[in-house]
């Protein structure tokens, strides 16, 4: 080779040589662990790991803790979700008996995938772009459909935050500003003019007919229109509210990671779907949050301990906050009670008084300055009995504690409505209020920084972008988006994109992981992978999960959720302002257009890539090699040598014959097996004098 070529020129310097543009415009990029790399021979074991670990150091930020990487991992898992969805599931579902069903799929579904995710992400340090893109290149759009399904999530996710703000700065007031209706002096009642400078006091019909936090928080709060159909223009405050929900995640990414009929309940398949998809959501499997962070560790962390130490804790955290929530509403369900019985006994007396009703009717040991529910309970029954005929034109309740707990209400109004309805019956409840929407801006904040992590880490990672341009791009175009949602009928999107259009896709990208893992890369090929990574094997469980249980048992839910669909129409629950009451609306045409657009475009990556790749439109990537020298020794990096006599002084070898990423392991035949470590007669380290070549991805297409 000629002194004068670039090859030569290089290695008698030890000056650091990049050769790709995107290494001019940012001095850290990550390891692009798609493409060869290249290791001297003969290196003794101990000094070739030296080395592994000073390129990770230096391709890559790391956690500065383990203890770091798991708070990370359990504040994007424990989210709003275990607060309030995982509890009223459990009311809705049984019980009990919901969590049989969400234990069963946790264990065979949600663990291992948790694992795998764990697993994949710190193995080849990359988003999920560029995770899925080395597993299998024709499955690459994964990565891209975990993005857009992150983006739907973030938009939406990001306005409860919102909500959040706006009730954290409402809670610095004595009383509660939804504590009591509110109350109007007007100039005329029912169309008749008062006396001069005289004034009634008039209770808002809307809050009368309901209640004041439901009040509260659909007029003060969203001041909600009556459908979607409504726009109703922005809620400026809920516009800020917003502007300083995305302010504080911008801020926090761009710093960085370093920040009896039971049972039959349980044959439900609805019960088992939807335990399904809170496994999904809990875990936070399919988004790239939980690959984004674990490509942060080291490669010989125990991903393994993580896994089941993070479900444990999610899990434990969801069962505690449903004991909390029980007893929250269950107080809140006596006071009701006796709030029903007083207003009750009162319209009672006036009925007395008025003889409407006899006094023979009223049991004499009853006392109505003392009046119990039992007392009330009986003395219901007795005139329900003899006034049969005119019973309902008494307007009398029953007040029965159950019907006051079967009164379960979903996501936002089990925090917006019988929360804070609850707290303003606590001692100091302006402390507790505040303490308790602090809680959940933390937990949203958790959630969101892993969210924005699914969607920067695999686009920064692999088409080299600046970090803090991109990161305050995303925030700001999201806010943009995000307006929809501030809208008077914003409420009723939140519903679309947090019950429809991220569920659906999320579930089809699950199963695809496994797929792409377990049955085109190869699942024992995947395990050899684990036992070098790792310094052990896996339990077998494992195997078989992501082999056959796991997959089958996704099939089948994703199934039962498409029929779903087919046979009960999406819809929401609309508020109509002059009943003052909820009713479910199905969504019309043009909002079913967004809805299945917003699927469509979730999953589309998926096939878009596959037939580019198959039919050899778009590159895989393995005709590219980069190399740069620091100290002597050869580097990855990112750019493409064309001269093939250059690559061949490389390598050694035709550039077909760059060897895998993935170093050479132990042969994995399944469970149980201990076969020897192949090496290639170097007994210090695991490469020989030439390279071992491991099998691509592709090859097993």
């Amino acid at each position: 080779m000629p002194k004068n070529s670039k090859v030569t020129q290089r290695e008698q310097s030890n000056e650091h040589v990049t050769e790709s543009v995107a290494d001019l415009l940012a001095l850290e990029e990550p390891v692009d662990y798609k493409q060869s790399v290249l290791n001297v021979a003969g290196e003794a074991g101990g000094k070739q790991k030296a080395a592994e670990e000073e390129l990770d150091a230096e391709d890559r930020p790391a956690w500065n803790s383990k203890l770091q990487y798991i708070l990370a991992q359990i504040g994007f898992s424990v989210g709003l979700g275990n607060i309030w969805r995982f509890p009223y599931l459990c009311q809705k579902n049984g019980g009990g008996a919901y969590l049989v069903p969400y234990l069963v799929l946790l264990i065979i579904i949600g663990i291992p995938l948790f694992f795998l995710e764990l697993a994949v992400g710190q193995r080849i340090r990359r988003g999920s772009i560029g995770v899925w893109h080395y597993v299998c290149p024709r499955l690459g759009g994964i990565g891209f459909s975990s993005c857009i399904v992150c983006l739907f999530v973030g938009l939406y996710y990001n306005v409860i935050i919102g909500w959040s703000v706006f009730y954290f700065f409402k809670s610095f007031q004595y009383p509660l500003p939804w504590s009591e209706c509110p109350v109007s002096r007007n100039g005329t009642v029912a169309g008749k003019p008062l006396v001069a400078f005289a004034a009634i006091s008039v209770v808002e019909a809307e809050c009368e007919k309901s209640s004041a936090t439901t009040y509260f928080w659909y007029r003060e709060a969203l001041d909600i229109s009556n459908s979607i159909s409504e726009s109703g223009g922005l809620n400026w405050k809920m516009t800020l509210c917003l502007l300083v929900a995305w302010s504080i995640v911008g801020m926090a990414v761009v710093k960085g990671i370093q920040s009896s009929g039971k049972l039959d309940k349980m044959l439900d398949p609805q019960v088992w779907r939807e335990a399904a998809t809170q496994v999904f959501f809990a875990l936070g499997l399919g988004f790239g949050g939980v690959i984004a962070f674990s490509s942060y560790n080291k490669q010989d962390n125990n991903c393994h301990f993580d896994a089941a130490l993070v479900s444990f804790i999610n899990f434990f955290t969801s069962v505690l906050a449903t004991l909390v929530v029980f007893a929250v509403l269950g107080f809140k369900a006596n006071i009701m009670n006796e709030k029903c019985v007083v207003e009750n006994a009162e319209k009672i007396l006036g009925y007395l008084n008025n003889d409407v009703l006899s006094r023979a009717l009223i049991p004499p040991h009853v006392n109505f300055s003392h009046l119990t529910t039992k007392d009330y309970a009986e003395m219901y029954k007795v005139i329900k009995t003899v006034k049969e005929d005119h019973f309902s034109a008494l307007g009398l309740d029953p007040c029965l504690l159950e019907d006051e707990l079967d009164k379960s209400v979903q996501g936002t109004g089990l925090a917006f409505i019988a929360f804070t309805e609850a707290m303003t019956h606590f001692p100091a409840s302006p402390f507790w209020s505040v303490m308790f929407f602090l809680m959940l801006i933390n937990l949203g904040l958790g959630s969101m920084i892993g969210t924005m992590a699914g969607i920067t880490t695999p686009i920064i990672d692999t088409f080299k972008v600046p970090k803090e341009m991109f990161t305050v791009g995303c925030c700001v175009f999201a806010f943009f988006v995000g307006l929809l949602f501030v809208q008077r009928s914003g409420n009723y999107f939140v519903t679309m994109f947090d019950d429809y259009s991220a569920t659906l896709p999320l579930t089809v990208i699950v199963i695809l992981e496994n797929v792409a893992v377990a049955w085109i890369y190869g699942t024992k090929k995947f395990m050899q992978e684990l036992t070098e990574m790792l310094g052990f094997q896996p339990y077998r469980f494992y195997f078989y999960m992501w082999k056959f249980v796991s997959p089958l048992c996704m099939a089948v839910l994703t199934t039962a959720s498409i029929i779903q669909l087919g046979v009960t129409p999406p819809g929401y629950s609309a508020w109509i302002r002059e009943e003052a009451a909820e009713r479910y609306l199905y969504f019309p045409n043009w909002a079913m257009a967004i809805l299945i657009t917003l699927i469509v475009v979730a999953v589309l990556p998926i096939p878009v890539v596959f037939v580019l790749r198959h039919f050899h439109l778009l590159s895989d990537g393995s005709n590219t090699l980069s190399v740069s020298y620091k100290k002597g020794r050869m580097m990855k990096d990112i750019s493409n040598l064309e001269e093939n006599d250059e690559t061949r002084f490389i390598l050694s070898k035709v550039p077909s014959e760059a060897p895998s990423p993935m170093p050479t392991h132990r042969s994995y035949l399944g469970p149980g097996s201990t076969s020897p470590l192949e090496t290639s007669g170097n007994p210090n380290g695991r490469y020989g004098s030439g390279y071992l070549l491991a099998g691509t991805p592709e090859s097993e297409l």
